[in-house]
């Protein structure tokens, strides 16, 4: 409800704030306990157990972003990168066929400026 009295806004405003305040330390409590857990030990054993097969999936996966990549360097047209993209099921390859149009479309996009650049000095 609205007050014209403004010693009682100021005490409103005070508690507001105060009421601000310890819902903000609260929260900082909560994040400095969930900060500091103990990890699970079996968590770290189960690290250590896969991360030879981990790394070789990480080795396999950067194999094909660069065969895509080298693929996309050949493909000019932005339809078929548009093709590509909604075939694409991993974010890294979405990823790396959105560059290409991004880059495909700046190439257009320069082509067309000298184009003009030309008529207009002719």
């Amino acid at each position: 409800e609205a007050t014209l009295d403004l010693a009682e806004r100021r005490r409103i405003r005070s508690a507001i704030r105060e009421l601000q305040r310890q819902e903000l330390e609260r929260d900082e409590e909560a994040l400095a306990s969930k900060r500091f857990r103990p990890e699970r030990s079996s968590h770290r054993q189960d690290d250590k157990e896969n991360w030879p097969q981990s790394q070789h999936l990480e080795e396999e996966q950067q194999a094909a972003l660069n065969a895509l990549s080298e693929q996309l360097e050949a493909i000019t047209s932005v339809e078929e990168l548009t093709k590509l993209l909604r075939a694409a099921g991993e974010y890294e390859e979405r990823k790396l066929i959105r560059a290409a149009i991004r880059k495909l479309r700046a190439e257009e996009i320069e082509a067309a400026t000298l184009a003009g650049n030309v008529q207009s000095n002719q």
